[in-house]
């Protein structure tokens, strides 16, 4: 396998309630799964190709839980990536030169059997993780927005998070609130307002995750 290892952060927005159910390993909040995720890679490499400075988002839609399969998604590679470099991403983000189950982006992949066209586009990511606010857009494709999550007497943020020692994807993610909006990929969501988000620096190597 072609050794790979990639740095940075995420911003994530599904339709599941606040915490999302699959980090516990309990059935979605409705019985479907439809999320957006958006990544900024800080710092990362395919073999000899470099990959820091990157954008990339990916839409993902089940039509029951994610470990049920019969899965479709849409991989997004900011333009300013080179062939090279679009290569990289779409193999790391589709499991390709993994070990198996090793990263989320294995699992997404052996679960979604429809794979649409990966689009190259612009894309915007802007994260602020201690503050739970962040932004993800690729224009007439898909954008996510998410926030704190209000305190359910006050309206205050709240701030709560999840830690997964053992996790494939982050060891310690913020929780938000967030929503979702799609216009002109080949996934249409349509469940993601004023739902789960979180924030998460990301570690992955073709091993798997690598920190505690």
């Amino acid at each position: 396998m072609e050794k790979w290892s990639i740095q940075g952060e995420e911003i994530v927005n599904c339709n599941c309630n606040f915490g999302c159910p699959c980090q516990f390993g309990v059935l979605p909040t409705d019985g479907t799964c439809e999320a957006a995720v958006f990544f900024r890679i800080d710092k990362g490499n395919y073999g000899d190709v470099q990959l820091g400075g990157l954008l990339a988002a990916g839409v993902y839609k089940w039509p029951g839980a994610i470990h049920e399969g019969e899965g479709q998604m849409q991989l997004i590679i900011d333009e300013t990536a080179s062939a090279a470099q679009r290569a990289a991403l779409e193999a790391i983000m589709t499991g390709k030169d993994t070990v198996e189950m090793a990263t989320m982006w294995y699992v997404f992949s052996a679960m979604c059997p429809t794979k649409h066209e990966t689009i190259i586009a612009p894309i915007s990511v802007e994260i602020n993780a201690e503050d739970r606010i962040g932004k993800g857009s690729v224009a007439g494709v898909v954008e996510v927005n998410a926030e704190p999550i209000p305190h359910i007497m006050s309206g205050a943020p709240h701030r709560v998070g999840i830690r997964l020692p053992n996790g494939f994807e982050f060891g310690f993610a913020e929780m938000a609130m967030g929503s979702t909006k799609t216009s002109g990929g080949a996934i249409e969501l349509l469940k993601n307002s004023g739902t789960h988000a979180h924030f998460a620096s990301l570690h992955l190597t073709g091993e798997g995750r690598v920190g505690a």
